[in-house]
């Protein structure tokens, strides 16, 4: 594929950006795998939803820095390791570097093997929280990027409903555009309570936002 010299342009601006960015230097620092524990940290600071103790499960969880923030959430005195008062379980369709003390299963949870794997970590227990950082590979094509990103909100939403407890809440990654509303009524059509966040640590330029759902309407059945 020829490169362009705009495309080079972008790349460079925003490489530039990463590099200055402030949260990329505070994960550097802290010890995070990227910028997103920070986002996962506001939104928790926010609205309380994390707790020791807690069975969370981490959808679309590589590099990991979600996972990292709830360990340390978990472990006591924020600790990166030793002992954990809670039960992570992250799952991706790519390999992870290990996190001491999180549950990582490899593969899609809507495949019977994968569904088979959770289902023998859980025990038969309901889940917490939900957490869901997943993103499609996008094309630049706006009709065809916000159906996969919608999909993706779906199919999170679905997996939560099957696995929450009555209270329990999912955090969902999407973005504004095309199909923005349809995945809002779609929450309040699945939760008692929504609420739609965009954490500081997400980027000004980006459409990246969050729903939060709390309390699940109707529980559906685990495939």
């Amino acid at each position: 594929m020829k490169v362009t010299s705009k495309s080079k342009k972008i790349n460079k601006a925003w490489l530039n950006d990463h590099v200055n960015d402030p949260y990329v230097k505070m994960a550097q620092r802290d010890g995070y795998r990227a910028r997103a524990a920070y986002k996962l940290k506001e939104i928790d600071e926010a609205l309380r939803l994390l707790r020791p103790g807690q069975l969370v499960l981490d959808l679309g969880a590589v590099p990991g820095a979600w996972s990292q923030y709830l360990r340390r959430k978990f472990a006591g005195a924020g600790a990166a390791v030793g002992e954990l008062d809670g039960t992570l379980i992250a799952l991706d369709l790519l390999p992870m570097e290990p996190i001491e003390g999180v549950e990582f299963i490899l593969g899609d949870f809507r495949e019977e093997a994968v569904s088979r794997a959770l289902a023998d970590r859980l025990g038969g227990r309901p889940v917490d929280v939900v957490l869901s950082d997943m993103a499609p590979n996008l094309s630049g094509i706006e009709s065809s990027d916000a159906a996969r990103i919608s999909h993706l909100v779906e199919l999170a939403v679905e997996f939560a409903l099957a696995h929450l407890r009555p209270e329990g809440a999912l955090v969902c990654k999407t973005f504004h555009g095309s199909g923005y509303s349809q995945q809002v009524k779609l929450f309040k059509d699945s939760f008692r309570i929504v609420k739609p966040i965009k954490p500081k640590a997400s980027r000004d330029k980006s459409a990246e936002t969050f729903l939060v759902g709390v309390g699940p309407k109707v529980r559906q059945p685990a495939r």
